[in-house]
């Protein structure tokens, strides 16, 4: 695997674990129910109806609920984590290794302090080294 996918597949993970608790809240899936008139109600209106008027235990409203109220168990972190990982290695990579040595303009090193022209430098050098 290039530099470029791991970049993008890391990235993807970590953004993905760390914005579906906000993905699920925006829902309408939240710690104190489900919000009224959001997309959640509308899934569980339509999970009542099928299920002849009660929330199948264990079934997709019933999870993202769970999701909502408690928040995300470790095993659903991994498989969120592996999920954008896989999608943002796949598409990513490519975007990225693309923009080849114009990475270094892209992430300007400037203004950043030791820790951030260091980063942006190391990052900056394993794009430019990136070929697809």
């Amino acid at each position: 695997m290039d530099p470029c996918t791991m970049i993008a597949a890391g990235a993807g993970a970590a953004v993905a674990v760390a914005a579906a608790p906000a993905v699920i809240a925006a829902a309408g899936f939240t710690a104190g129910g489900i919000a009224a008139g959001s997309i959640a109600s509308s899934m569980m209106s339509a999970a009542a109806v099928a299920n002849g008027g009660g929330v199948l235990a264990g079934g997709v409203v019933a999870v993202l609920q769970s999701a909502g109220a408690a928040g995300l168990s470790i095993s659903a972190q991994a498989v969120i984590g592996a999920i954008g990982g896989t999608v943002a290695g796949a598409m990513g990579g490519t975007l990225i290794c693309n923009a080849g040595a114009a990475g270094a303009a892209i992430m300007p090193v400037t203004g950043q302090g030791m820790v951030g022209a260091a980063v942006s430098a190391a990052v900056a050098g394993l794009i430019s080294n990136c070929t697809v």
